[in-house]
């Protein structure tokens, strides 16, 4: 007997005009918004099946924060994990990584949370300011997952999500992820 479906929610957040709601709608509703508009708040829902779990996956579309904005206390409610998502053209937003987890991490009062960093518009290739390997080394020094993609062309964006899932699997029942392991390669 299959298992019931699992509920997970997300929140993605980021400084603004990094790609957030363009990866949610390339994930969610697989096509490139070419339009800048700037978001206040949305929420996103897909089923997906990860090894053969079923997950409905609540995504939090959240507005771009910097470091004088405060994060909603809102988006913390009930939130199981965070993308955390720049723009390899920008090296202001990668900073702002740090400075959002940091601010996760008090109003939570945890030590860690679930989370996948995400350096997102890989096909701007030229005005690239962020390689892929500070983008690595920031993840380990966080202990988060880490992907780049390009939301433009449907590039490792559903790997993002799912990285963050297995993360909120990981961290509910450590165990039953270790069993699973085995080889993925995504």
């Amino acid at each position: 007997m299959p298992e019931p479906t699992r509920v997970r929610k997300i929140a993605v957040v980021g400084s603004r005009a990094v790609g957030k709601s363009s990866m949610i709608v390339q994930f969610v509703e697989e096509h490139f918004v070419e339009s800048y508009y700037p978001t206040i708040e949305n929420q996103f829902n897909k089923t997906i099946k990860i090894r053969g779990q079923e997950y409905n996956v609540e995504i939090l579309d959240t507005a771009g924060q910097d470091e004088f904005s405060i994060i909603n206390q809102k988006h913390l409610i009930g939130v199981d994990g965070f993308i955390l998502a720049y723009s390899v053209t920008n090296r202001s937003t990668f900073e702002m990584v740090s400075i959002i987890y940091d601010k996760i991490l008090n109003y939570s009062g945890a030590d860690s949370v679930p989370a996948v960093i995400v350096g997102n518009k890989t096909d701007l290739e030229l005005q690239r300011q962020v390689s892929e390997e500070e983008g690595k080394a920031l993840a380990d020094e966080l202990k988060c997952g880490f992907t780049e993609t390009s939301a433009r062309l449907n590039e490792h964006v559903s790997k993002a999500f799912e990285l963050l899932v297995m993360a909120i699997e990981k961290k509910n029942n450590p165990k039953a992820v270790q069993e699973a392991k085995g080889c993925t390669i995504m």
